[in-house]
């Protein structure tokens, strides 16, 4: 006997053992009485095909020999070298998703997912449609990507959950839906706590995605108490990416707040730790709010942030990056470019970001196209700059309401005004005020009867 099939015996859900073993037995045309023979009762095939009983190795291996299947493919629903083939093509989708190949990356998960699910292999399964997930984000599908993630939530547990957890309540905030990004992310969290998994890394950097979409929906003053919590647990579990998590949100929370001298060592903290480790992904995206940090210094330190963004360009391209991680970075070296009095590759490559970005993106979009717009003022052409400018306009009108999106829309509105818009900008202002929840109030004025 294997001895690694009495582990797998141990740990076999009897739900699934039960059903291949009734399922091998009815293809062969055989009553229970015939596959119970004379060494076992039909009772216990009975309760072992119902799930009701664990059978003992010697007894698997004596049903297996009567019905000419392997003790593996009754355990794990394939046989042994099938199994290692759909694990073996999950850690190729996993390979290929980290280096930036997501077709590739795509193609694989979903097969093995299929091949998973056809041989009831739950925990293969589990991972096959993480893996579709996330390849799935990695191209800017992000409703197919949320769909997949929906269904694992609900399916899984442990530290897959927590994993699910913190992509689904990305997704939710890059797709603009602050509220379920929220919302879904503490609820994991509760979970996550009741079940034990609370001093886990992946747990540290799910309650940072949280403060990360309050942060964005502009409850500042909730987001810094998060990443306070988030960093305190990091510095107990004291492992270079909990920690890395934890200072890099609460480096964006001080960043949104104007505090700029404050979040910059935090990030450079934050980055330092990151590099300690495999992230690709994060450590580009962490450089590229490096480099926006040193852009916003006073003065601008526009060398080192070309550093940091050319760094992050070519981590980008080699790892599960999107499309839009790409051109959040092409739109920052767009401005630097700007700022380094380089009007003219500025346009050049806010006009390559704002084509990265396609039709979902629309803050990414809006911004690559403020930044043309400001570069084609610096050169003196000033009616295309105003033109680009009311481009932007309608990129940001299906941007939704978020922190973000009234900042560029209070941006926007100055750089019309510049311009010479006055009705834009007013427009702007007011899309501005809207964003963050402010509305016109009616006034009610009373009148003098006598002088109606």
């Amino acid at each position: 006997m294997n001895p690694s099939n009495a582990a797998l015996l141990r740990l076999v859900d009897l739900t699934e053992l039960g059903p291949r073993v009734r399922a091998a037995r009815l293809a062969r045309g055989w009553t229970q009485a015939e596959l119970a023979g004379d060494e076992i009762s039909v009772g216990y095939v009975s309760r072992i095909e119902s799930g009701a009983r664990r059978p003992s190795l010697a007894v698997l291996t004596y049903l297996a020999s009567r019905l000419d299947t392997p003790v593996e493919q009754l355990l794990q629903g394939v046989t042994a070298s099938e199994y290692d083939e759909i694990r073996l093509g999950l850690d190729y989708a996993e390979l290929a998703l980290e280096h930036g190949e997501a077709v590739d990356a795509e193609r694989q998960a979903r097969e093995q997912l299929a091949r998973a699910e056809e041989a009831s292999l739950a925990k293969l399964a589990h991972r096959g449609r993480y893996l579709l997930a996330r390849a799935l984000e990695t191209l800017g599908d992000l409703e197919g990507a949320i769909t997949e993630l929906e269904t694992l939530a609900s399916e899984t547990s442990g530290l897959l959950l927590i994993r699910t957890g913190i992509a689904l309540s990305r997704c939710y905030r890059e797709a603009g839906d602050l509220a379920l990004a929220i919302e879904t992310g503490e609820r994991i969290e509760a979970e996550v706590s009741a079940s034990g998994f609370e001093t886990t890394d992946e747990a540290v950097q799910l309650t940072a995605t949280v403060a990360a979409a309050h942060t964005e929906r502009g409850d500042l003053h909730r987001a810094a108490r998060i990443c306070a919590e988030a960093v305190r647990r990091a510095e107990e579990l004291a492992t270079p990416r909990a920690r890395a998590g934890a200072y890099w949100n609460a480096s964006i929370v001080y960043a949104k707040r104007g505090d700029v001298e404050t979040a910059l060592p935090l990030a450079a903290r934050a980055l330092a730790l990151l590099s300690e480790g495999q992230d690709a992904r994060n450590l580009a995206r962490l450089r590229v709010q490096l480099g926006e940090l040193q852009l916003q210094l006073d003065p601008p330190d526009v060398a080192t942030a070309f550093e940091n963004l050319a760094r992050a360009r070519e981590e980008l391209a080699a790892s599960s990056a999107s499309e839009v991680d790409r051109a959040h970075n092409e739109v920052t070296i767009a401005q630097a470019h700007l700022m380094a009095g380089d009007p003219e590759r500025a346009i050049q490559t806010a006009a390559a970001a704002q084509a990265m970005a396609g039709d979902r993106a629309y803050q990414v979009v809006a911004a690559a196209i403020v930044v043309r717009g400001q570069a084609l003022a610096a050169i003196g052409r000033a009616e295309e700059a105003r033109t680009a400018f009311r481009e932007a306009v309608h990129a940001l009108t299906g941007a939704g309401a978020d922190r973000s999106a009234a900042q560029l829309w209070f941006e926007l509105a100055d750089l019309l005004e510049e311009a010479g818009d006055l009705d834009g900008a007013r427009q702007a202002y007011r899309s501005a005020a809207a964003t963050t929840g402010l509305v016109a109030r009616r006034l009610v004025r009373r009148y003098d009867s006598a002088r109606c």
